[in-house]
Order: structure tokens, then C-alpha cells, then sequence
């Protein structure tokens, strides 16, 4: 559980690395220290080797041979040296420092130094521990015929046996120092470099840990106050300044849903109010309208008081379509579904709509998919939708244009849909209106409600579809319908037809 902390990593890793490094140098350091040492004792020993057969050289130069073991016997007495002796080529011990080997074999070790032609070796002893052997042959010069004769090249082997115990207790010391001061420096830094990182990374990354949780909790008023410079403080000034953001966020969101919900209210009370009144102007326009009517008939068709009557009744009816419309968006009657193929409400309202004299001068194009899934939905109230959208679109394009109508078969995240498209060429939705253009009561019209396409996005939803809206200033506006399709086989009665040919005959009847 503690690895999991990212300060914790740090510090053992950092730790291990350090302890590695600094034992690796302190090794090769304690190597090197170990070389010297032995090399030193190489050297005592060599100088000692030759000053040795320096002195018995002259003293068997005069035939003085006596003096020979006298001096062996004074090095004998260094006591570094365990032994110091010459045996002759064949291992028998001639002259020592120790006068009880002579004339005994030699010790194993140091004759096959001399038999493998080798100049020096370290061997362990028992009881004496380890010894640094070094052997030279006297060879047999001019000076030496006299007494030995001229035939043998080698008359003897001086041999020298150093003890390095001294020389191991100093490494022994030496190790023991290495390691000692290496575990100081080592622990030393590791509480140094834990405690910088506890202190300047630990501690402000929990201190940023708790202040990012009471932020989920929704305590905006926490800040980090770090005063350092490094990556951690630009971490800590960036989450102070996140946290300011969030807060004026929150604020200005909290606002705007206080004035949201005032918009709600005074909606709530102008729709309540606005059934009321629709209810209340309903009556009495039929009445007028019937009226109108009635008194029209006493006029002739030339009489020019025919004329205003006409313009009072399609006044009237322009009210009556204004009171249906907030009646339908306070209280929508309920959707009478059944499947349906749109392409046929789809030509059929559009025929209908061509009636309208905005519209005898726009270019009209149904491209329509054949073997179109059915849809689910209340043919009226798509009707209803399809015929604000078409004469939304005539409205547009008040100098002429061009008005498409396209179906289609789509499938989002394995489900089927009916893509329904009205486009139109005129001028374009602004932006500002755009995100605005299904607001109730939101119009740019100077005789519109505001109500026709908050009403078509409602039947849309009702109908678990989606109405979408695409504009370009200039180029045109796109008025866009998804809505569930059922394949068609999916869809057979007992008579083998669809249902909803049984409900076009129903109402063609």
C-alpha cells in the first residue's frame, strides 16, 4: 500500500540507486587499496631479496661462506619474514635462517616456484597464514668457478618468505573503514533526500490532493497559497487559478439558472394566462366569423365592401390559427400512432402546400427512397410539422428559389432511421437566432407567435425523433428529421399487408 505513493517510489528508487553507486566506487576504491597494499609488500620483499644476495654475493666472492648463514640469520630476524633460506637446484635447503632445515628438503611450494620458472606466489601456510613467496636463482659466475666448478648453470636459489598478515589486518582496517564510512554517507543522504522530497514534493502533493477533493465536494474557496517557484508551485498556481475559474463559473451558472428559472416562471404564468385568454377569444371569433360571413352574402362580388369583408375574415382566421397554436403548445393533444410511410405524408403535404400563393414561384424537388422503413408516429402531427417547415421555407425565399425535399434510410450505433431533409436557398439563419429558433414565443415575424417551431420540435420529441436545424447566411437554411423506422417485413397483419395500408384505406373512405 505505501509503493503506491509516487513520493515513496521516488525515495526508494533514488535510494537504491544512490546505495549502488556509491557501494560500486567504494568497491572498486577498496580494490584498489587491496592492490596497493599487495604491491607494496611485492616491493619490501623484492628490495629485501636483493639486498640479500648483494651481501652473500660478496661474502662468496671471497670465499667467505660462513658469513653467509651469519646474514641470513640477521634478516631471519625481521619479523615479517618467516624464512629466509638457499636450496640448492635439486630442493635440498643449503643455507637458512632457521639452521635446523639445513640439509632438509624444501618446502613443496617454494620448489615449484623454482621448477615452474616463476618468480613468486602466495600460498597459506597453516598456522601461519598467508606468505608471500619470492624466489631468485644465484646463477654460477666467473667469480664463483673457483668453488663450484664451471659446470652448472644455477648453484642455488635464494628464497624469501614474506607474511602478509600485516599487510591483511591493514586491509581488513581498510574494509572495514570503507564500509563503515560508505553505510554514513549513504544513510546520510537518503534522510537528506527523503526529507527534501517529503518536504517539497510530498507535502504540496498532498496538500493539492485535499484541496482537489473538497473541490469535488463543491468547496470553491480553497486555494493552495504555495509560494515556490519550481514545478510544483506553477502546478499549485495553476490549480489556484483553475479553482478561480470554476468559482466565476459557478456564479455566473448559478445566475443565469436563477434568471432561467425567473424566464420559466413568467412563461409559466403568460402560457396559464395566455390558455385563458385563447379560450376566452375562441367563442366570440367564431361568432364574428359567422357574422362576417353572413353579412358578406348581402354584398355582390364587384362591391368593393366584399373586399374588406374578405380581409376581416382572413384576419379572424389568422387569430383562430394564433389561439389553436397556444392552445396545442399549453395542452398538445396526445400523438395517435400507427406505421406509417412518410414519404406518402411527406407528398401529400407537400401538394398541399403548394397551394399557397408564396409558393407558386418556388422550385420544388422531392428526392424521395424507395423501400423506406415505416415509421411509428401520428400522421397528422407530422403533417402538422412538415407543412410549417415547407411554408417557414416559402416565407425565406420571398424573391423565388429552390425548395428540396429528400428521404432517406440511415443507421446510427445499429439502429434504423428515416432521414428526412427540407431545405431551402434563401437567406440564412444568423447565428444569434439560430440558437434561439426553438424558443416559445421566440420569432423574428412581425405577425408570427413564436410558437410554430417550438411546436414542431415538440411532436418531434414526442415521436422519439430529433429536429435539427443547419443555416449559412447567403446560402440557405436545412431543416433536418430523424426519426425510428421498422423494416417493412417486420410489419405484416394477418392479411399480409402493412398497417398502415390498412389505414390509408380507412381514410381514403
Amino acid at each position: 500500500m505505501i509503493f503506491r505513493s509516487l513520493t515513496t517510489r521516488v525515495i526508494c528508487i533514488s535510494i537504491t540507486l544512490l546505495a549502488f553507486g556509491i557501494s560500486f566506487f567504494a568497491f572498486l576504491n577498496l580494490r584498489k587499496e587491496q592492490t596497493q597494499l599487495i604491491n607494496s609488500a611485492r616491493e619490501n620483499t623484492d628490495l629485501l631479496l636483493r639486498t640479500v644476495e648483494a651481501s652473500i654475493y660478496n661474502s662468496m666472492r671471497i670465499g667467505n661462506t660462513e658469513d653467509v648463514q651469519v646474514i641470513l640469520e640477521m634478516v631471519g630476524q625481521n619479523p615479517k619474514l618467516t624464512s629466509v633460506r638457499i636450496f640448492h637446484p635439486h630442493g635440498i635447503v643449503l643455507r637458512s635462517s632457521h639452521p635446523m632445515e639445513v640439509g632438509k628438503p624444501v618446502d613443496r611450494s617454494d620448489y615449484n616456484l623454482f621448477v615452474h620458472n616463476k618468480k613468486e606466489g602466495v600460498y597459506t601456510v597453516d598456522g601461519v597464514g598467508d606468505l608471500l613467496k619470492m624466489i631468485k636463482p644465484i646463477y654460477n659466475e666467473e667469480p664463483c668457478h673457483a668453488c663450484h666448478g664451471h659446470k652448472a648453470r644455477v648453484i642455488g636459489v635464494l628464497n624469501v618468505n614474506y607474511s602478509l598478515s600485516e599487510t591483511q589486518k591493514r586491509m581488513l582496517e581498510a574494509t572495514k573503514l570503507f564500509f563503515i564510512s560508505t553505510a554514513a554517507i549513504i544513510s546520510f543522504l537518503s534522510i537528506a533526500i527523503s526529507m527534501v522530497l517529503l518536504k517539497f514534493v510530498r507535502k504540496p502533493l498532498n496538500l493539492l490532493v485535499n484541496n482537489m477533493e473538497k473541490v469535488e465536494r463543491g468547496d470553491l474557496t480553497v486555494r493552495m497559497h504555495y509560494i515556490g517557484k519550481d514545478e510544483v508551485g506553477q502546478l499549485a498556481k495553476s490549480f489556484d487559478s483553475m479553482v478561480d475559474r470554476l468559482d466565476i463559473a459557478k456564479k455566473e451558472l448559478e445566475q443565469f439558472h436563477f434568471q432561467q428559472m425567473e424566464r420559466a416562471d413568467r412563461l409559466a404564468s403568460v402560457g396559464e394566462m395566455a390558455a385563458g385568454i385563447a379560450h376566452e377569444i375562441k367563442n366570440p371569433l367564431t361568432g364574428i366569423a359567422a357574422a362576417i360571413s353572413i353579412i358578406k352574402e348581402d354584398f355582390d362580388k364587384a362591391d368593393p365592401r366584399a373586399d374588406i369583408l374578405n380581409e376581416v375574415l382572413d384576419q379572424v382566421k389568422r387569430l383562430d390559427k394564433t389561439v389553436n397554436d397556444m392552445l396545442f403548445f399549453g395542452k398538445p393533444s396526445p400523438p395517435e400512432f400507427v406505421y406509417a410511410d412518410i414519404n406518402a405524408i411527406l407528398n401529400k403535404t407537400l401538394v398541399f402546400a403548394s397551394q399557397y400563393k408564396g409558393g407558386k414561384h418556388i422550385d420544388k424537388k422531392l428526392l424521395i427512397a424507395e423501400d423506406l422503413p415505416y415509421v411509428y408516429v401520428d400522421p397528422k402531427q407530422m403533417q402538422q410539422v412538415f407543412l410549417n417547415l415547407i411554408l417557414n421555407a416559402f416565407q425565406a425565399m420571398p424573391g423565388g428559389g429552390e425548395l428540396t425535399l429528400v428521404t432517406e434510410q440511415s443507421e446510427v450505433e445499429g439502429k434504423l432511421f428515416v432521414h428526412i431533409t427540407i431545405a431551402d436557398t434563401g437567406e440564412g439563419i444568423p447565428d444569434q437566432v439560430l440558437e434561439k429558433l426553438f424558443t416559445p414565443f421566440f420569432t423574428t415575424k412581425a405577425q408570427g407567435t413564436g410558437l410554430g417551431l417550438a411546436i414542431c420540435h415538440k411532436i418531434v420529441s414526442q415521436h422519439n425523433g430529433v429536429l435539427n436545424v443547419t443555416s449559412e447566411c447567403g446560402k440557405g437554411t436545412k431543416f433536418i428529421i430523424d426519426l425510428p423506422g421498422v423494416l417493412k417485413t417486420d410489419l405484416r397483419n394477418d392479411n399480409g399487408l402493412p398497417p398502415v395500408a390498412i389505414q390509408d384505406v380507412k381514410e381514403l373512405q
